[in-house]
């Protein structure tokens, strides 16, 4: 990590009311008191000032604030500037701090200072990530769990159980039996057990976590002209698909991400699925099964009861203002034409969606990153118990390597591919 003093714009970029350029650095009291003109500026205090450049010329009013070392952001003295949001005035502004030595920041450089002064860990990153990213209450619920380190704590009594297990591991290979704890041996397995089976329940109840993160994919299914395109309009609230008598008018995925109960939802309309000559809707047809494999659930139309029912997903049968009987209980009825049945069908697909996350959600935050190095851990451990016959050496070095894979997770054992790969997610501002 290199020692410039950077800066970027923290706020949105655009036309805006105001506008927050953020700079880091190892001491910054020398330009604050360029900024606001005072000798003896206090930090955490914030001044209004008339910013001027090197010629004396007034740049705009701003509000500057000084947040001096270790207790910033970045562990580094930091000065945030709030001026008017105008194109205009941020490049003026950029312009005086470019002329004071500072540069432009690169993507996640505050973070990966903040991350290098140990400030944060790796997981705090992605969930900081995750809440710049979040759409839906539940993405941010879900981001500011591992944002506020609660994520962090059980990773790191995780890590610090198996340290202590491969520690008594090796004890056992150097030490005399009355040397050690009584029982040392059976403890060390019933703790790795214990451990094991933590770790796979939270990777169980991942797909929760993974789905708030990513969205929960749904997905209309059912023949030609049934009205998939119809309840999907519904759903979302407005005319999304081309609605027309017409037999295969949907000839691609149609989509379009919603909030359900606080959730992500990605909900997509497919081709009908019907025999085609027609190259385009054959294309068509050939998504609309990709998206079925790709569905959490799936949403089965009908305009008429079908001869079996299945049992993967929703029942719906649409046009049921033109049919005689209703009797089914197994199906929700619906009727764009009438507006009926939508809350059933809403109410219906919320407790689907519940359900097939296990009713709970995962304790931790889960992305792909966390989720491979979860795996590998599992896999270690799994190992040191399945090769154990008496060897603790084998066994300690099993344990160790599960300990390492959390240690990435944290950021604690890392390489920079890992540590590139999660901060240049980030925008320039963190």
């Amino acid at each position: 990590m290199n020692n410039d003093t950077i800066f970027a714009l923290s706020s949105a970029p655009g036309k805006s009311g105001v506008a927050v350029i953020r700079i880091s650095g190892n001491d910054l009291s020398k330009l604050f008191k360029h900024i606001i003109n005072k000798k003896k500026p206090e930090s955490r205090h914030a001044y209004f000032t008339n910013l001027k450049d090197d010629n004396g010329d007034l740049i705009d009013q701003c509000i500057a604030i000084y947040f001096n070392a270790p207790y910033s952001f970045t562990g580094e003295d930091i000065i945030e500037i709030h001026s008017h949001g105008s194109p205009a005035v941020i490049n003026k502004i950029f312009e005086f701090l470019r002329i004071n030595g500072c540069r432009i920041a690169n993507r996640g450089e505050f973070s990966r200072r903040a991350f290098y002064n140990n400030k944060m860990d790796l997981t705090d990153v992605d969930g900081l990530i995750a809440l710049l990213d979040a759409k839906t209450d539940k993405q941010r619920q879900n981001a500011l769990r591992s944002l506020t380190g609660r994520d962090s704590i059980v990773y790191n009594n995780w890590r610090e159980s198996m340290i202590e297990i491969s520690a008594y591991s090796a004890a056992i290979l150097d030490y005399a039996d009355d040397e050690l704890p009584k029982n040392i041996d059976k403890k060390i397995l019933n703790k790795t057990k214990k451990l094991l089976e933590e770790i796979k329940s939270s990777l169980s109840q991942s797909r929760a976590s993974r789905a708030i993160q990513n969205g929960f994919n749904i997905v209309l299914v059912g023949k030609t002209n049934v009205g998939k395109s119809s309840i999907f309009n519904k759903l979302v609230g407005s005319n999304r698909a081309i609605v027309s008598d017409i037999a295969g008018t949907t000839r691609d995925v149609v989509s379009q991400q919603i909030d359900i109960d606080g959730y992500l939802v990605n909900l997509s309309d497919t081709a009908g699925i019907r025999q085609s000559r027609n190259k385009i809707e054959k294309i068509g047809i050939e998504r609309t099964h990709n998206e079925i494999e790709n569905a959490d659930l799936i949403l089965y139309v009908y305009n008429e009861m079908p001869r079996e029912l299945k049992t993967d997903g929703i029942t719906i049968i649409n046009k049921s203002d033109l049919l005689k009987s209703k009797t089914s209980k197994r199906v929700i009825y619906t009727s764009v034409k009438n507006n009926t049945g939508f809350d059933k069908l809403l109410k219906t697909i919320k407790e689907k969606m519940h359900e097939l996350m296990g009713n709970g959600e995962s304790k931790l935050a889960i992305n792909e990153r966390t989720y491979e190095l979860l795996n590998e851990s599992v896999s270690e451990l799994q190992n040191a118990l399945d090769k154990y016959d008496g060897n603790y050496d084998i066994f300690a070095e099993h344990v160790r390597r599960a300990g390492d894979a959390i240690g990435k997770i944290l950021g604690v054992i890392t390489t920079n591919e890992i540590a590139d790969m999660t901060f240049q997610r980030l925008c320039l501002g963190k």
